[in-house]
């Protein structure tokens, strides 16, 4: 009874996996392949502003609590920066350990519109996108922050698989650890400060 049920729950596994398999190529070559290509030139400036405001947002928070000698302004600089250290750490572990293909390797019909270089489980680019977001909108939690911030890290991670770069879990998991970095530092800052 036992090796039956042991059995049982080892197809159910291994379907699920098949069907979540087929379910992410599918959808994604429904995003890429019937993709408006006027909108090509939009998503590939949104996918490459990632990496400038990732890095240009904690700096630009710190300076300006430098410049006006604010503390808190400044803690809060620091905050987003560790939040996307925190983030692109768990997302290049991740990447080097599971080692997925690109879809464009897999599946030669993808279309590949945009540089992809490391392996494609999970999306960097989406976790750096929603690092920032979270942090962003923990630190200022008025809605004229949250909502463009999530507006911009949604339309991020969409550029990935509208771009043909990612599957839908990697970015998935990329909007996860991202939002998951920023809730971490935030749990971990506000215990190191008591």
């Amino acid at each position: 009874m036992k090796k039956a049920v042991i059995t049982l729950v080892y197809i159910l596994v291994l379907s699920s996996a098949v069907f979540a398999q087929n379910f992410d190529i599918d959808l994604l070559r429904k995003i890429n392949l019937e993709r408006n290509t006027a909108l090509d030139p939009t998503f590939k400036l949104i996918t490459n502003s990632v990496g400038p405001l990732g890095i240009g947002t904690p700096l630009l928070v710190t300076s300006i609590g430098l410049i006006e000698h604010d503390q808190t302004l400044k803690n809060k600089g620091y905050y987003i920066g560790a939040t996307l250290l925190s983030s692109a750490l768990i997302t290049t572990t991740l990447k080097y350990t599971i080692d997925r293909d690109r879809p464009f390797v897999t599946y030669p019909d993808i279309q590949k519109l945009s540089a992809a270089g490391s392996p494609s489980f999970p999306s960097g680019h989406t976790s750096e996108a929603f690092a920032t977001a979270t942090s962003l909108s923990i630190a200022f939690p008025k809605w004229y922050v949250i909502a463009p911030a999530y507006v911009w890290a949604s339309a991020a991670a969409y550029s990935r698989m509208h771009l043909g770069v990612h599957y839908p879990t990697d970015v998935l998991a990329g909007a996860i650890i991202g939002a998951g970095s920023a809730w971490l530092c935030k749990v971990l800052n506000e215990k190191l400060v008591k």
